[in-house]
């Protein structure tokens, strides 16, 4: 029986785990010139951290994550995403006591039960970066112009930034209790999905893509109206410092987070052209998060996260490039004493690390030739039993159709000059 992968589960072929791998390496590059460590986060969690964190009521603990009951009775959830994670183990190891700002990154898979689509798996990786310390608003610009340096670390993209705030725990309510108010009264123009919204989460209406929903939206005051006189100071000096930076930004009164935690900034990065899943970076402020877990009421922390398929998306589109190196050697041996001899010239230009393919089979050289091509190696070291009673081999520089025969003593080294030039 032939048995293929889950649907919305998706291989990593060499090609593919090259780019991916190609990407993950620039961002950690860019990554460590702002000071940020790495670490690594466990995949399975208690239930309860996503209920307490991302919020009973959203789409994703209600409908999207994987949750199950372990062997031990208890209730156990694949990480939907990184920040809960990432604010428990804060937490949990007491890194509040450590020198700050704290810069934290981790880059592994996430898990979402939504429909796949172009740009959407349902396990899914990124890279997700995290801040804890004291946050200003000229932080926080930095942090999205970081964000659009990955992004355009291995070439320029034109994503498009996004913006918004939230606003806080003393004007989110007004806004809030004003949606309710003005959607309940066109509650029959809404999708059947947000008119369930509306009663548990009704911000994540001004997100909805169908266009009844839109439409309603249209009419709606925007979150700005409703800002304290800090918010509306907090984001002023956050567009100053993004237009400091020369980043150039929409500020989008109606983008919301499907997270509760979330609150003053938020953002999105998208790029045009990727259909409906477009935004390939997103992220934003979650100041109460720490407390809600169990840490010290005075800490700010931030955060974004790249979707790494989506970036891949972006940038290559369909075709990813050749990340795959070719190994620089072919061993073309020729009877049953030079394949033997082969393991030994194998071994040495290994440890000298110069990457080497050899098959030890019996072929003719010129089929052995034709497996070099395809590889696309530099140099193939030819040796029949003739030239090892000789103690020599042919060094084939396969780019040139020119070889040379090489003393056996002196092979390595005539490898490793070849290498260098």
């Amino acid at each position: 029986m032939k048995i293929k992968a889950l649907r919305g589960f998706k291989d990593w072929l060499p090609e593919d785990f090259s780019c991916y791998a190609h990407l993950i390496d620039k961002a950690r590059q860019v990554l460590s010139l702002y000071g940020f460590k790495e670490v690594k986060l466990p995949i399975l969690e208690k239930t309860e951290l996503f209920v307490r964190s991302i919020g009973e009521v959203t789409d994703i603990v209600q409908k999207e994550t994987y949750t199950f009951e372990d062997r031990n009775g208890e209730l156990v959830t694949l990480r939907p995403e990184a920040t809960a994670g990432m604010c428990r183990m804060f937490v949990e190891h007491g890194l509040f006591n450590r020198p700050k700002p704290l810069k934290l990154f981790t880059v592994g898979p996430m898990f979402r039960h939504e429909r796949p689509q172009k740009g959407r798996l349902r396990e899914f990786y990124q890279i997700s970066v995290e801040f804890f310390g004291k946050l200003t608003p000229l932080m926080e610009a930095e942090l999205i112009y970081l964000a659009l340096q990955i992004l355009n670390s291995p070439k320029k993209i034109s994503p498009v930034l996004e913006v918004n705030s939230l606003g806080c725990a003393d004007c989110r309510p007004a806004f809030r209790e004003y949606l309710v108010k003005e959607l309940s009264k066109v509650k029959s123009r809404l999708c059947e999905v947000c008119q369930q919204r509306l009663e548990r989460n009704p911000l994540r209406i001004l997100d909805c893509k169908k266009e009844g929903c839109k439409e309603v939206v249209k009419g709606l005051k925007p979150i700005s109206e409703f800002w304290c006189e800090a918010c509306r100071s907090h984001f002023s000096s956050l567009l100053k410092g993004l237009k400091e930076l020369g980043v150039s930004y929409e500020q989008n009164p109606f983008l919301v987070r499907g997270l509760d935690y979330y609150q003053r900034t938020i953002f999105e990065i998208k790029v045009p052209g990727l259909g409906a899943q477009d935004t390939i970076c997103a992220g934003g402020r979650y100041d109460g998060l720490v407390l809600e877990l169990g840490g010290p009421p005075e800490i700010n922390a931030t955060g974004f996260a790249i979707g790494v398929e989506r970036w891949a998306l972006a940038l290559f589109e369909e075709e990813k490039p050749a990340f795959l190196k070719p190994p620089f050697v072919f061993l073309a041996l020729l009877g049953e004493k030079a394949r033997l001899y082969g393991l030994k010239i194998a071994k040495s230009l290994r440890e000298a690390g110069i990457p080497t393919e050899a098959t030890y089979e019996e072929k003719s050289l010129k089929a052995q030739l034709k497996d070099a091509n395809r590889l696309g190696v530099k140099l193939a070291i030819i040796l029949g039993e003739d030239e090892l009673e000789k103690g020599v081999a042919t060094l084939r520089d396969m780019e040139k159709s020119m070889q040379e025969e090489v003393p056996l003593k002196e092979l390595l080294e005539k490898v490793k000059s070849k290498c260098l030039s």
